[in-house]
């Protein structure tokens, strides 16, 4: 194929496929579950308004929201999800209030009878009275009551109650005591809590479906799992396998291969550093502090899921409480590999380019500076607004947004998007005199590093604008909205456009090396990006097939999702391609470390985004599994095995060219490389993914609010489980440290041999 076809394939890739995912968007704002003007029983009292719901939700917003347990199964994993727990104590609840009237208690109720009652019940929480004309929903006098009881309970918990049995309930929910000191607020939130299960639990208007596509699994009131979900399960296993057939077929008879010779002589020993260039040292240095920090905050986070709120018997949550700490790791996460990928882009453009900007030092350390200033800023508006010394309006826009992944507030957000398009002009004054150099009409290769560099410029644009989305939405946006321009930031500028960047940025280094040519790399990236945005952007909707959409979000979702492992095992044989032609140059040697991590995120794109990705991808999965343990199983796979390791080698690869003409004694960072490696799938393996299968096990015989009940996580045997993950977080810890201790050696001189 060649790269005029390549470039319409992507061309029409690219404008299809969000086409479809704006056209379908639509439908997520127009069939969202309606937010009532007021719910009422039918003698015409009030329990709740519209306002007391969405002023719930920002209640809800400010202590963390999706960092304490999860809504619709998106968050944290530690307490309940809400949505679940709250429609299975009302169902349970009312099913013992009619057996109470009956003179007994429903388990002493004869077979025939419970069932019965089941019945009822079902007809009680299923059946939609939402009056379109006036917008009420009205409930029934004994369900008002029973919603009554669960709000009593809920308020308990983020309240000052002293019960023992509230106590340790907040132990295993990892909540801090008082952790909404206002009674107003605890009610708004219950509101809240009463809508999101209230959407899970009602079916559509001239529908047998709720909402939510009858998730979560919840057999008293008959949410199973629909025809439409196993059908279109049924075919995203087909469309992979078709898929993966189709690739293997490419790879055996279009593939191109071709004989490079290496170049004598690393050919980038005759570029010196310039100022600009110099300055990514210390944004290397500022990704390995990060990093750091988050190794830190992860181990906290991870032992508050065993001792509830202390941290080996000291009260770490009444100042530093789960929901700070699960913040805090996430987003540190987020911002040292951004760092990371900003860093690389900046070191690369000079070279690219040719020649230093006027300045460009200096805007390089403004950015530097700025970043800083964002990352304290934010991480301190997080906890203030979690510890309640914010209002809410104030604490969205300067706290904590109670989104995951987006959860910094909107001011700090908007910072970081100035910073990102101030990196983009950076960028683009590097590249400049290379995008504009004139290309002779015989000159193949220099028409492939232009075309190669195109794409590396598109793909900064992409991250500098994509992380924009999270602007669409607002403190009162309805969740199912607010959830559909989330995964735009979540799935398309971090999975997506940064898959991209980090595909072009490697192969931008390998034809700089001369260990590839332009004319491969530039056919290998047109097509792996195609197909890989192909999947990848309509397959931004298997994150919402029980978000309050439609089945035709689910379709699309599924679908077009499972055509995103296939690029991954392209990158893979890639990657492991440029690795054997790495290792012919005997001076590639020095790239050895930068090379190994390459090769590490080719085989966590494949394990971690691939296999992990999809065992949570269809339909059917995702219906029992949404919530559980299974999730940050492909999410610390895919997020440090493939971004991670990606930033690592970036930042080793910029050192490297910093140190050139100096042999590294390499020992600690192979330590270090092995260690987070191996730690990384002792986590994994030792400790999420059982926990995660052993909760899916549950959910499927008896429901979600079972797999994440206190009464279920708290067994011995979970415990125990969920104490393993030591042994990977430790190995994985050291080989942090020893990574920051090589960095730091490159400075004082200990990582380098005496010559």
């Amino acid at each position: 194929m060649t790269n005029r076809r390549l470039w319409v394939f992507l061309a029409v890739t690219v404008g299809a496929t969000f086409l479809l995912l704006g056209f379908f968007g639509r439908e997520v704002y127009r069939q969202a579950p309606p937010i009532p003007s007021a719910v009422v029983t039918p003698d015409g009292r009030t329990l709740f308004t519209e306002d007391d719901i969405l002023t719930g939700q920002q209640v809800y917003q400010s202590i963390g929201g999706q960092q304490v347990g999860t809504v619709w199964g998106h968050g944290a994993y530690v307490a309940p999800d809400w949505s679940a727990d709250q429609l299975h104590r009302e169902a349970t609840g009312l099913l013992e209030r009619w057996a109470k009237a009956e003179g007994s208690t429903y388990d002493a109720l004869p077979p025939e009878r419970q069932a019965g009652l089941r019945e009822r019940v079902k007809r009680e929480l299923r059946t939609n009275t939402h009056d379109a004309a006036s917008g009420r929903i009205t409930v029934s006098a004994d369900r008002a009551a029973v919603m009554a009881e669960v709000a009593a309970h809920y308020d308990a918990i983020f309240g000052d109650s002293t019960d023992p049995a509230v106590l340790k309930l907040r132990d295993a929910y990892a909540i801090h005591d008082t952790a909404i000191p206002d009674a107003e607020r605890r009610s708004k939130l219950t509101a809240f809590y009463w809508w999101a299960s209230w959407s899970c639990a009602t079916q559509r208007p001239d529908s047998t479906v709720t909402y939510t596509n009858n998730w979560p699994h919840e057999p008293l009131i008959g949410n199973v799992p629909t025809t439409a979900n196993l059908l279109w399960s049924l075919i995203s296993i087909v469309v992979l396998l078709a898929a993966i057939g189709g690739l293997v077929y490419w790879m055996a008879y279009h593939h191109d291969e071709e004989t490079l010779k290496a170049p004598e002589r690393d050919p980038l020993d005759g570029f010196v550093l310039t100022p600009s260039m110099k300055v990514t040292l210390i944004y290397g240095a500022t990704v390995i502090g990060l990093f750091l920090a988050q190794i830190v905050l992860g181990i906290i986070t991870a032992h508050y899921g065993v001792e509830g709120r202390a941290f080996y018997g000291y009260d770490l949550s009444s100042w530093l409480p789960y929901s700070v700490t699960r913040t805090w790791h996430i987003q540190l996460g987020i911002f040292w590999i951004a760092t990371a990928f900003l860093a690389a882009g900046l070191f690369l453009a000079p070279v690219v380019g040719g020649r230093e900007p006027r300045f460009q030092a200096a805007g390089v350390w403004f950015l530097l500076v700025a970043l800083v200033v964002i990352v304290v800023g934010s991480l301190a508006g997080e906890w203030a607004s979690i510890m309640q010394r914010m209002g809410l309006d104030a604490g969205f826009w300067f706290g904590h947004q109670g989104y995951e992944y987006v959860d910094l507030g909107r001011f700090w957000q908007l910072f970081l998007i100035v910073g990102l398009v101030l990196w983009l002009g950076l960028m683009l004054r590097g590249l400049w005199p290379a995008l504009t150099a004139p290309v002779a009409p015989d000159d193949v290769e220099g028409s492939n590093r232009k075309q190669l560099l195109i794409l590396f410029v598109g793909s900064s644009v992409a991250i500098a604008l994509f992380y924009g989305a999270g602007l669409f939405y607002g403190a009162r946006t309805h969740m199912s909205v607010m959830e559909y321009w989330r995964w735009w930031v979540v799935h398309l500028w971090v999975e997506g456009f940064f898959e991209v960047f980090a595909t072009v940025a490697i192969s931008f280094i390998f034809t700089r090396l001369g260990l590839v040519s332009a004319k491969s790399a530039t056919r290998a990236v047109l097509f792996a990006t195609a197909i890989f945005l192909l999947g990848g952007i309509p397959g931004t909707f298997h994150h919402l097939y029980f978000s309050g959409t439609p089945v035709s979000i689910m379709a699309i979702g599924a679908t077009f999702s499972a055509l995103e492992v296939v690029p991954l095992v392209m990158i893979g044989f890639e990657a492991w391609k440029n690795q054997q032609i790495g290792l012919a140059a005997p001076w590639a040697a020095a790239y050895r470390w930068p090379i190994a991590c390459f090769l590490a995120v080719a085989f966590w794109n494949l394990v971690g985004a691939g296999i992990f990705g999809f065992l949570i991808n269809p339909p059917i999965a995702l219906y029992y599994l949404q919530g559980l343990n299974t999730t940050p199983v492909h999410a610390h796979s895919a997020l440090f095995g493939v971004y991670g390791m990606l930033s690592i080698g970036m930042m080793l690869f910029i050192f490297r060219r910093a140190t050139a003409g100096k042999e590294w004694k390499d020992g600690v960072l192979k330590f270090a490389f092995w260690s987070l490696n191996i730690g990384l799938g002792l986590m994994v393996l030792m400790s999420l993914l059982p926990v995660g299968l052993w909760q899916a096990h549950e959910s499927i015989e008896v429901g979600l609010w079972s797999a994440r009940s206190a009464e279920f996580m708290q067994q011995d045997a979970m415990v125990t489980l969920r104490w393993l993950r030591v042994v990977g977080d430790t190995i994985f810890a050291a080989g942090g440290a020893a990574l920051a201790w090589f960095t730091l050696g490159l400075w004082t001189g200990w990582s380098i041999k005496r010559t």
